[in-house]
């Protein structure tokens, strides 16, 4: 009910806003439209190759605006404030709850539900763009968080090659047994991780606790459980992967901007990584890919990446549905993103001639149905945030007194409700 009186204030100051003059006239005339389109740079090279396409075969264009990642929000913010919104824009799509409750997207439902193929689009990302009963985004880019192992590293440690981990214990066993018998060097490590960083915590733990069954909130995002099994369990296990010098030293420290890059390097013996690094690796690096599991197996992924809606003030609306209806098309998801071994938004082409040669990327565009992305109206101040509660809570369970997860779990809830 609080975000519906929210969407509907701001529907109302949008509304004024026209009557006074301030907003855009309407186009004229049957002429070709150019629409703006914001995105941020983590996921800019997708974006660019959707629009570079659309613009090569279409009368309508499409003009980019690529914005760095941290400075994406402040942005976004500023220009909705000053009704200056581009008419479509890209968001990570944990923060899309917020924008929608914000009046920022257009309502599209009977747009979406006119397509033949709503259904197979991606769960995770229309469940996180849906309010209310409406629909107001949909998937751009996905990003899946999967277990790479190194199968040099594998073979030289005395491990099947070809057989990674199905279990989390698996995962720590063939960890340390890298490190015990390759380590002796301090080059390789067993593992690593982002110690130092709350969105790696959730992107790489959490799915081992839904693999397992369990939750790390509840429904409405405003109350923590990462207190009690299977979230303990996980800490458990990587709290001594790390005592027990099988992760990576630096893996304390790291705050999130390098932890990718020491899996490329070929240092690594296994460690949870995003599906979009796959297609940059050094193409020497033979490298298997896992579901993530529970501790004792399950298959589970964060769902990560960006969705994209109609800004609510463009006036352009019809052109701009007509770009975003065309990157979820046929065309544009197997001969633009599956051809660059980038995860489609469809399920029903998670088999497709590109993927097909490759049962890596077909394993990780299986997993868009069974992933997760969590919801929470105040995920970013909660579990992003470097001076959020949930770090705290990381970082106490694997790096110092996990007595105390009970007492600051109630510090995430407290965060969460605000």
């Amino acid at each position: 009910m609080r975000r519906t009186l929210v969407r509907a204030a701001l529907a109302g100051a949008l509304a004024l806003t026209t009557a006074c003059g301030g907003g855009t006239a309407a186009p004229s005339g049957d002429g070709p439209v150019t629409i703006t389109m914001w995105t941020r740079a983590a996921t800019q090279a997708q974006s660019e190759r959707l629009v570079k396409a659309y613009n090569s075969g279409h009368r309508n264009q499409v003009r980019l605006t690529v914005i760095p990642t941290d400075n994406y929000q402040p942005r976004i913010a500023a220009a909705a404030g000053a009704r200056q919104l581009p008419d479509v824009f890209a968001s990570d799509v944990i923060f899309v709850p917020n924008y929608t409750a914000q009046g920022l997207y257009l309502d599209i439902t009977d747009r979406i539900g006119a397509l033949p193929f709503q259904a197979a689009l991606a769960p995770s990302h229309m469940k996180l763009g849906t309010m209310d009963g409406r629909r107001y985004t949909v998937p751009h880019t996905l990003d899946l968080s999967v277990w790479f192992w190194n199968k040099d590293l594998y073979a030289k440690a005395g491990l099947d090659p070809e057989r990674g981990p199905t279990t989390l214990k698996e995962f720590a066993e063939q960890a340390a047994t890298v490190q015990r018998r390759l380590g002796k060097g301090g080059k390789v490590h067993g593992t690593f991780f982002g110690g130092n960083c709350g969105g790696c915590y959730v992107f790489t733990f959490w799915p081992s606790v839904w693999a397992a069954g369990g939750e790390v909130m509840n429904a409405e995002g405003t109350e923590s459980l990462n207190d009690r099994p299977p979230m303990t369990d996980v800490f458990a296990v990587y709290r001594d992967l790390y005592a027990t010098g099988v992760a990576g030293p630096a893996a304390k420290d790291e705050q999130g901007p390098t932890w990718t890059g020491f899996f490329p390097k070929g240092e690594i013996g296994v460690m949870p990584m995003p599906s979009t690094t796959l297609g940059s690796m050094p193409a020497d690096l033979k490298i298997g890919v896992a579901p993530i599991a529970g501790p004792d197996g399950g298959a589970s992924t964060f769902v990560g990446g960006d969705s994209i809606g109609i800004s609510a003030t463009s006036a352009h609306p019809d052109a701009a549905w007509e770009f975003l209806s065309w990157t979820l098309s046929d065309q544009a998801q197997v001969e633009i993103m599956a051809k660059n071994k980038d995860v489609v938004a469809r399920t029903d082409l998670a088999a497709n001639r590109y993927s097909a040669k490759d049962p890596r990327v077909v394993l990780i565009n299986s997993l868009v149905g069974k992933g997760r992305t969590p919801y929470a109206p105040r995920f970013g101040q909660t579990f992003n945030d470097p001076q959020g509660p949930w770090l705290r809570v990381a970082r106490e369970a694997v790096f110092g007194d996990p007595g105390q997860v009970t007492r600051l779990n109630a510090e995430i809830t407290k965060s969460l409700r605000q």
